[in-house]
C-alpha cells in the first residue's frame, strides 16, 4: 500500500472532526455568550462528529464490510453486524442528545466512551500483541474513538457548570 492509500484510510475518521469544528466555528464566530457557544459546539459535536461519525461507521460495516475488516487487519467476521448495529445506537443517542440537556448529553458521551474506549484499548492491543499496522487499527481512528467522547463530556460538563440555577421559589 503507498503512503497516500494509507493516509487516506487511516485519517477518513478525522473527518467528522473537522466537520464539527469547521461548522462549530463559523456558526459561533459572531457569538459573544459563552453558554450559547457551548450550546453551538455541542450541537455540532454530537450531531456531526459522534452522530454522522457513528452513522458513517454503521453504513460502512454494512455495505463495505469486506473493506473494512481490510482496513482495520481482519477478516470478515459476523461480528462486524453487532459492531454496526452499537454504531447505529450511538448515532441515535448523539441525535438526540443534540436537542438534550448537559445531564444527557454527559450520558451520551460516558456511553461513547465505554464502547470506543474500549474498542481502543483492542485497537491498541492488536497493534502491539499482533504487529496489525493496518491504518484502520491505528492512527485516525484511535484520535476517532479517544477524542469523540472526551470533548462530549468536556463540553457537557462546562454546559453543566455554565447554566445559571433557576431561583428558589418562595
Amino acid at each position: 500500500m503507498d503512503t497516500t492509500t494509507y493516509l487516506i484510510k487511516t485519517c477518513t475518521p478525522l473527518l467528522w472532526i473537522v466537520i464539527a469544528c469547521a461548522g462549530a466555528l463559523l456558526r459561533s464566530r459572531d457569538v459573544d455568550d459563552r453558554s450559547a457557544r457551548l450550546e453551538i459546539w455541542l450541537r455540532w459535536w454530537a450531531i456531526a462528529a459522534l452522530g454522522c461519525g457513528s452513522l458513517w461507521m454503521t453504513l460502512s460495516f454494512l455495505a463495505i464490510g469486506n473493506y473494512m475488516a481490510d482496513t482495520i487487519g481482519f477478516v470478515r467476521s459476523p461480528f462486524q453486524f453487532e459492531i454496526a448495529f452499537a454504531n447505529l445506537a450511538l448515532a441515535v443517542a448523539a441525535f438526540r442528545a443534540a436537542s438534550g440537556s448537559a445531564r444527557e448529553r454527559l450520558t451520551v458521551g460516558l456511553v461513547a466512551a465505554v464502547f470506543l474506549w474500549g474498542a481502543t484499548i483492542g485497537h491498541v492491543y492488536q497493534w502491539f500483541a499482533h504487529g496489525d499496522h493496518q491504518p484502520g487499527n491505528g492512527g485516525g481512528i484511535l484520535v476517532y474513538d479517544v477524542g469523540i467522547p472526551a470533548v462530549m463530556i468536556l463540553l457537557a460538563v462546562a454546559q453543566s457548570r455554565a447554566r445559571v440555577p433557576a431561583p428558589a421559589l418562595a
